[in-house]
């Protein structure tokens, strides 16, 4: 899929999550990383967006693991900022 500008910020305020936890993170993640993301890599990023918020966030703290193996780049990256907010 080719993502116009009106499709990234969609995604970007879908990002917005119901949890502080994951808002932090998202924040940090969208500032530094999200533009580079290839369009495959926003069409991964789109279906992580529709998990739960609760199955997200152990996906992102990390006491949970994905057998999608198409989302690992994503919670590495995202993983990443989890971890930088923490210090």
């Amino acid at each position: 899929m080719t993502y116009t500008q009106a499709d990234k910020n969609r995604l970007r305020w879908r990002s917005r999550r119901g949890l502080l936890e994951l808002d932090l993170v998202f924040e940090l993640f969208l500032e530094h990383d999200f533009d580079q993301l290839t369009p495959a890599e926003l069409d991964v990023y789109q279906d992580l967006l529709m998990l739960p918020d609760i199955d997200l966030l152990e996906l992102v703290d990390g006491k949970t693991d994905t057998t999608d193996d198409r989302l690992v780049p994503i919670l590495t990256r995202l993983r990443h900022w989890q971890v930088v907010k923490k210090q």
